[in-house]
This record gives structure tokens, C-alpha cells and sequence, in this order.
């Protein structure tokens, strides 16, 4: 997808309900007029991290392109806000083209539940009990029983989320892997888990799961008592977003390696 001329580009505002993002759509909107999403090659979205997910989410399959501008709090998946040459920056902006993972459910009543994760999915004990879990790559057992307090896989794009706060690798976009990372492993407690080729299907089945209740979240979308899970990288779906030039989400990613 590309934008030769920064004139002809449908450009979309949306906004979190932060009273600043709010405020600068009313900006955007006065600037450069409003257009309904479904018709735009680039839907900007204004707020945090959080509302860029919920943004992404809601376009995925849609030929169009998702720039964050920052009216929230993190803002690592944002640019910085600027109403000034909005189509040039966009014109101007570096693509990070991105897969969601797909998650299979299947809960105690016996029911199944699909959902995708841009970030990760990840695996939680409901109560006070550790979760025991087995893991299951591509058909072949990996680990019989992980005791823990949880366990997820994440994108490439969410590795610096939840994954890193779980102590798990960071991974640049192209590596072509996921991160499989425990959150306190009891047992094996010198377990820090594993980078998968992005092509593994990975099946977690929840051990004694009628004692030690395990919900499954992608995302925001929770399934609560959770008796098996699947998790594959989707690369029918993919998503764009851009960011200003010389900041790029490699860049970031990259970056974040290094910080102290």
C-alpha cells in the first residue's frame, strides 16, 4: 500500500475517550475534515497503547492502515501527536506489517471459542492454586506438566509487552518466531520457556483443571475455565501501521533491547 500523493489519502480519525485525544480529533476534524473509517486508506487513531489494540482489532481484514498519534500513557505503538502536515507524515511513514495469533478454546461445559491476539495470549490460574499445564508442539509433547501461575505466547509485536514484563525474549519483526514464555514457573522452576518458528501450532491441556482453574485471554477476550487451548500464528490476516520515519516499530523494538 502506498500514498504517491498525500493529498488524495482518505484519512479517518477515531479516538479513546481521554478528554486530550477527544480534543484532538476535534482538531484533526477541523483541519482536515472528517470521513466515516469504513472509507479510509488510514484511520488515525488518538489515545494509548490500549486504544491503539482495540483500534487494530476492530479493522482487522480491512484494506487500510492504522498511524497512532500519543493521547494517552505508554504510547509505544504511537507516534508522537502533531496536527501540523499530517498527510505528508503519513505519505512519509515506515510500514510494520504484522499477523495475529488465532486462539482455539475449548471450556469445561464443553463449549469452543475462537479469538485473535495482536499481542499475546496468554494462559492464567483463576484462584490460588498454581495452574499445571502441558505443552504440546506441532503433535509432540514438550513439557508433561509446567506448575505456574500461567504461561503465554506472544507476537513479535507484543514481545515488549506482557511478554518482557513476564521476563520473556524480545523478538524483532522479521525473526519469524514466538516467544513461549512461563509466568512463575514453580515447576520446572530454571524453565524460562522457548522460541517457536512462527509456523508452530502449540495446544496447552489444563491438568487437574476442575482444582486449578485456568482462564485463557487474548488480548482483551477471556474465556474463563479453559480445559485445552490452541494458539497458531494466522498469516491470512495481517495488519498494517505506520510510523513517522526513523521511528519505526523495528526501531523501537530494537531499542528497547537496550534500554537500562
Amino acid at each position: 500500500m502506498t500514498w504517491p500523493d498525500p493529498l488524495a489519502t482518505r484519512i479517518a480519525f477515531v479516538a479513546s475517550d481521554r478528554p486530550e485525544a477527544e480534543e484532538a480529533r476535534r482538531e484533526l476534524v477541523a483541519r482536515y475534515g472528517e470521513l466515516p473509517p469504513s472509507e479510509a486508506d488510514v484511520v488515525v487513531a488518538l489515545g494509548g497503547d490500549g486504544f491503539m489494540l482495540e483500534t487494530l482489532h476492530r479493522h482487522i481484514g480491512r484494506p487500510c492502515a492504522i498511524y497512532g498519534m500519543n493521547r494517552g500513557s505508554v504510547g509505544f505503538l504511537m507516534n508522537e501527536y502533531s496536527a501540523q502536515d499530517l498527510p505528508a507524515r503519513i505519505a512519509g511513514a515506515e510500514r510494520a506489517v504484522i499477523h495475529p495469533l488465532r486462539m482455539s478454546t475449548l471450556d469445561a461445559e464443553g463449549r469452543t471459542h475462537d479469538a485473535l491476539a495482536i499481542n499475546e495470549v496468554s494462559l492464567l490460574r483463576q484462584t490460588r492454586q498454581t495452574a499445571k499445564l502441558k505443552i504440546t508442539v506441532d503433535g509432540k509433547v514438550r513439557l508433561g506438566e509446567l506448575q505456574c501461575d500461567g504461561a503465554l505466547i506472544s507476537t513479535p509485536a507484543g514481545s515488549t509487552a506482557y511478554n518482557l514484563s513476564a521476563h520473556g525474549p524480545i523478538v524483532p519483526l522479521d525473526a519469524k518466531v514466538l516467544p513461549l514464555t512461563p509466568i512463575s514457573a514453580f515447576r520446572p522452576r530454571r524453565w524460562r520457556g522457548a522460541l517457536l518458528a512462527h509456523t508452530a501450532r502449540v495446544t496447552f491441556d489444563i491438568l487437574e483443571a476442575d482444582k486449578r482453574p485456568v482462564s485463557a485471554v487474548a488480548d482483551n477476550f477471556e474465556v474463563r475455565d479453559v480445559v485445552r487451548v490452541q494458539v497458531a500464528e494466522d498469516r491470512g490476516l495481517s495488519l498494517t501501521m505506520l510510523f513517522d520515519a526513523g521511528r519505526s516499530l523495528e526501531e523501537r523494538v530494537l531499542a528497547e533491547q537496550f534500554s537500562v
